[in-house]
Parts: C-alpha cells; structure tokens; sequence
C-alpha cells in the first residue's frame, strides 16, 4: 500500500471529521488518484462460495435493540446455533436468552467482562460467523479482529467509518476467504425485490436515475431522550455524540443498497464522483439547550456544532447514470427509503405512498395493472421466502417490531453459508456502501466539491457477475423457518 495513498486516506479521514486545514494537500492528492492505483485483487471475494456449514454456529457482539432483535430472528432459522453472546450490560444478554429460550438448541456462552472481551469470543475455534452490532466506531476494528480468526462476518451498517478502514476490510477478506456482509435494506423481498426483477428483464429499459433516502424522525419523540438507569436513552448516547462535529450523509445505506443492486454496482457498473451538500442545524442545538435545562446530561452538547438536518448527495457512475441520497433524522418528515428508479421505458416509485409504476408520462398505472406487474415480477426467492414464513411454527413473530421479525436478508445468508453458496452482499459492497459517509463529509467540508469514489474492485467490477440471485437459479432455498 503505498505511503501516497495512505496519506490521502487519512486526510479524507480527517477532512470528514471537520479538519479542512489539509484541503489543498487533499485536493492534490486526490488529483493523482493515488487510491486507484493498478492493485492486484489477492482473491476476488465476489462469487465466492465459501465450504458448506451444516450448522452455523454464531456468536453476538451487541445485545442492544438491534443485537436483541437479530438474536431472535437468527435462533429461529433452521441450521443455526447461538453459542456466544457478548454485552458490557449482563442484563441485556440475560433477556436476550430468555426470549429465545423456546429455541432448546441454543445454550450461548456469556461474555460481558468489560469493553475488551469480544475478542475473547471472537478467539474461540468453535464459531463460525461473528453478527456485530456495537457502536459504529468499532465496526470496523471488530470486523476485522473476527475475519483475522477465522470467521464469517455478518456486521450492522456501517462496516467501516474510513476510506482506509474499507481498504483493510477488503484486503482482510480477500487474505482469509472470510465473508464480511452487511446487514442492510435490500432487494431480498418486498416490493424492492419485484422492482429489482423489473430492472433486470427490461421492464424500465436502459437505468437512468435512482433515488434513496434515510428519512426518519429520530429527534421529535421525547421518550428517545428518557435515560434509564444505565444512562441509556432510545436515540443511543454513542449516536449522538456520531452527529457532533460532522456533517454529511452518516447513514446512506438502507436507501442505498438496493438502488445500487438494481443498478449492478460492482458489477455491471461502479460509481465514478460525487458530490455532497447539507443544510445548517435547525433542531438539534435547540434540542438540547431544552434537554439541559431538565438533565445535566446534555449540558456538554449544548453550543456544540451538529451535522445539517438536511443532506443531498449526488453520485455519477462509470456507465453515465446518476444517484440521489438524501440523510435527515431530525425534521419531521414522513419516512423512506427506497424511493425511486427510473429508466428509458418507465419508472418504479416506492415513496411517497402508495408505490407506482408508469410507462409514459401521462400518468401512473392504475391499481389493477400495478397489482398484475408485481404478480408478474414477483421473484422466485421472494416467493419461497413467504412460503416458508406461512410454515413457520412461530408465526408470532411476524407480529413482532422489525427487530425481531426474521427477515429475507438474513435467511439467505444462513442459506447460502449451509449450501456452500456465494453471498450476495459481499465485502465490497460492504466498503463501498460504508465508503459514502467520509467521502461526502469531505465533500461538505470542501464546498461541494467533487470526490471520486474508490474501486474496491479493482476493476473486476467490468467482467463480475450480478450478485444478488432473486430466481434462485444458483439454488439453495432449501433452509427453513422453525
């Protein structure tokens, strides 16, 4: 890895945390594009199908709302063992147990010895995937660790928080064979997995524009600002302090990472720029002079600088076609996600309400042609998905808030791993889709200038095959929901 590189990384690092003094250097750097130099792909990740698992055997870093919810989801999916759980809380792993207690073939193993002993879990010999789901600033570190002793990855966005640490991930899986997947929103189910099948047979001609959001009023609701007695509040303590001090689009990529399986990024095509813009602060400085005035909690984050509510990213790829992402958490806006995909024949519109299709412009397809299109496009993995949800004896689970509820993307990774198939996300995707969030803060920080965006690939993307398999043509499929 060449010391250019590096120096560029780590100033983009730092640009993106508000240290804007090394601009020019940055800017010159960026100029010989150091970090798309001709590197030679170790292994190429992409495609790989790793030894088939019988049984998955898991261990859980991060028992919070998320690390509790995936507990639940992956206990109940056929061929896989809890057998290590890891908290600096004991009470949550304890919970946790017992929620999945009416699963009798999981018996985990404890590890809440203080902030350092997922490494001791992550150093066993009888695991092999680690789920991760801690504050986003050790993502990175632990993904790594886990990858470094031999285990699969299965990690909460993002994977990384710097364009260096999403090189390390890459060289990292590529060295050990490891996968590193990211748990994100996807084109697995739903209507996303319908639009995706569109988009692959021709329904939308030739892909122009996509449109994905993270908007979520995550601000508004006072009980995510109630402490409990471990100091914990719903909006989590280690996320605010994530939005002091930076500005740009910290969380792209629920919004991202379907658009970007539509337009077979990594593999068809690749991002080439982008250029980022926010807004000023207008809720949250006011939000916690209000919050001090009744916790001393919040005194040291008043008069503190927080990211923009409000911030618009704009991507080119190598192909012509262009992205929109946009990030606000707190302003009151009806939330989304996915929003749309347009082509040179027509156009999928999943938000605002209801979701639409047109072929022209004079108007969107009625309900009836709207309802016959997703029967039509309705993919073979979304299909034996839902089947298997109907055949699940813990239907009640699909009562359950989204954390519990087992999800596709989940399923389909134990799948593969038992079937000895490739990954569908994989640790590319991981670094790109986490690579967003430093590339557009410098971009903030630096009036909006353009940033190229890195190949992970290294240029494998031109000759990969699509990774996402909705028809199940590569197989598997076969594993249950108990």
């Amino acid at each position: 890895m060449g010391n250019n590189r590096r120096t560029f990384l780590k100033q983009i690092s730092l640009a993106g945390l508000g240290l804007t003094g090394a601009s020019k250097l940055i800017a010159e750097s960026q100029a010989s594009d150091p970090y798309r130099r001709n590197r030679k792909q170790v292994f190429n990740m992409h495609g790989y199908a790793a030894p088939p698992l019988e049984t998955v055997r898991i261990g859980l870093v991060g028992i919070g709302s998320r690390g509790s919810g995936m507990t639940r989801r992956l206990a109940g999916v056929e061929g896989v063992e809890i057998k290590a759980m890891c908290d600096t809380v004991p009470e949550r792993v304890h919970e946790t147990i017992e929620a999945i207690s009416g699963f009798p073939q999981h018996d985990p193993d404890i590890y809440t010895d203080g902030p350092e002993d997922w490494k001791r879990m992550c150093e066993r010999d009888d695991l092999d995937m680690i789920y991760i789901a801690t504050p986003w600033r050790l993502h990175g570190e632990q993904c790594i660790f886990a990858m470094e002793h031999d285990k699969h990855v299965y990690v909460e966005i993002p994977a990384a928080t710097s364009i260096e640490q999403c090189w390390e991930l890459v060289e990292t899986s590529e060295r050990t064979r490891k996968h590193c997947a990211l748990m994100s929103a996807s084109g697995h189910s739903g209507l996303n997995a319908v639009t995706l099948n569109m988009a692959r047979k021709g329904f939308l001609g030739d892909l122009v524009h996509a449109e994905g959001n993270y908007v979520h009023d995550r601000v508004s609701n006072p009980n995510r600002w109630t402490r409990d007695e471990h100091g914990w509040f719903g909006y989590r303590p280690w996320r605010l302090d994530e939005n002091v001090a930076r500005d740009g689009n910290l969380y792209p990529q629920h919004g991202l990472t379907p658009l970007s399986q539509m337009l077979k990024l990594n593999y068809g095509d690749q991002m080439d720029y982008l250029v980022s813009v926010s807004s000023d602060d207008f809720t949250m400085a006011p939000l916690m002079e209000k919050l001090a005035e009744e916790d001393d909690y919040f005194e040291p984050y008043v008069g503190k600088k927080f990211r923009g509510n409000m911030n618009v990213t704009v991507i080119r790829t190598k192909k012509g076609r262009t992205i929109m992402l946009q990030h606000d958490i707190s302003t009151p806006r009806p939330g989304s996600r996915f929003q749309l995909i347009s082509g040179t024949k027509g156009i999928a519109q999943h938000a605002p309400a209801p979701a639409r299709f047109a072929t022209e412009d004079g108007g969107w397809l009625d309900e009836s042609e709207f309802n016959q299109l997703v029967e039509e496009y309705t993919p073979e993995m979304t299909r034996r998905f839902d089947e298997l949800v109907q055949q699940s004896e813990d239907r009640e689970r699909e009562q359950l808030r989204g954390y519990a509820r087992v999800d596709a993307i989940d399923w389909r990774l134990i799948d593969c791993l038992r079937n000895g198939l490739p990954l569908e996300m994989d640790v590319y995707d991981a670094a790109l889709w986490s690579a967003i969030t430093p590339l557009t803060e410098w971009s903030v920080a630096n009036r909006s200038n353009s940033v190229s965006v890195p190949d992970f690939t290294a240029g494998n993307w031109k000759t990969n095959e699509y990774g996402l398999d909705v028809t199940l043509g590569r197989g598997g499929g076969t594993t249950r929901l108990l």
